[in-house]
């Protein structure tokens, strides 16, 4: 079926009544809340974010997670073992449910992955590890799409109509999550930018000190040494003025040694 969804008529005898349905969504979505006032890892967050998609969406037997990062790797998660061996299909080919929910910022449905033309590399190399199913999410912001969630089932026709539903109910509170804790992640990551950066700028300034005082340098041209220190031996400015300042101290502590059997 080009181009449309692969979609399945409800079995009145199958799966849990709308009622349960309703809380399973309304649990997550708690879980979701108190999520963003633990002390988990993004990696560990996100996959909490997964974990519950799973209980919010009927049919889902693990879903994964991507989230887009500027500058950066993308950041994939998952709920379940399989998962992961599905998604790096998706993502060594360039194609399937997750990069195309990305990309256009609308959701992709599929219960017969296995004949999808919309993913004729994909969905067959799926269907043969026995996952039919797929319901694709964009994760969407005020910015824009920051990922994507990717939730599969074994059996075919998996999601219907009210699946999806919920899963794009569920998806519009895991955006908001997964971006607080990506920016939370962020500024983190920042703080430890710049507190490298000072540490690091302590460290030249000692290492400039320590030249000018054993060869009688000027500031520049001590930094200028310790430059040419960094090229000679092939590495950071920042190990090069380590090695200084060890080495000075080295020394120090030699001269103040007292003379072996005094």
């Amino acid at each position: 079926m080009a181009g449309q969804d692969h979609e399945s008529e409800p079995d009145p005898h199958a799966g849990p009544p709308r009622a349960a349905d309703d809380a399973a969504l309304a649990n997550s979505l708690a879980g979701l809340d108190a999520l963003s006032t633990g002390t988990l890892d993004l990696t560990e967050m996100l996959t909490q974010v997964a974990t519950f998609a799973v209980q919010a969406i009927p049919g889902a037997d693990g879903a994964g997670l991507t989230l887009l990062e500027i500058d950066r790797a993308d950041l994939i998660v998952k709920s379940e073992p399989f998962v992961r061996a599905i998604d790096e299909i998706q993502y060594g080919i360039g194609e399937g449910p997750c990069i195309s929910a990305a990309a256009s910022g609308e959701t992709k449905r599929s219960g017969q992955l296995g004949d999808d033309d919309r993913w004729p590399q994909f969905g067959p190399r799926a269907s043969e590890l026995g996952v039919h199913s797929a319901l694709s999410l964009p994760l969407l912001v005020s910015t824009g799409v920051i990922g994507a969630m990717n939730v599969y089932a074994h059996a075919p026709n998996s999601f219907d109509e009210r699946a999806q539903q919920l899963g794009e109910r569920y998806a519009v509170s895991a955006a908001l999550a997964v971006q607080n804790a990506q920016i939370l992640e962020q500024a983190a990551r920042l703080v430890g930018q710049l507190q490298a950066g000072v540490h690091g700028r302590a460290l030249i300034d000692q290492a400039i000190g320590v030249l000018r005082r054993r060869y009688g340098l000027t500031a520049d041209e001590a930094l200028q040494e310790l430059r040419e220190l960094s090229e000679k031996r092939k590495i950071s400015l920042n190990a090069t003025a380590t090695s200084v300042v060890d080495d000075a101290v080295e020394r120090f502590a030699q001269r103040s040694r007292p003379p072996a059997g005094s």
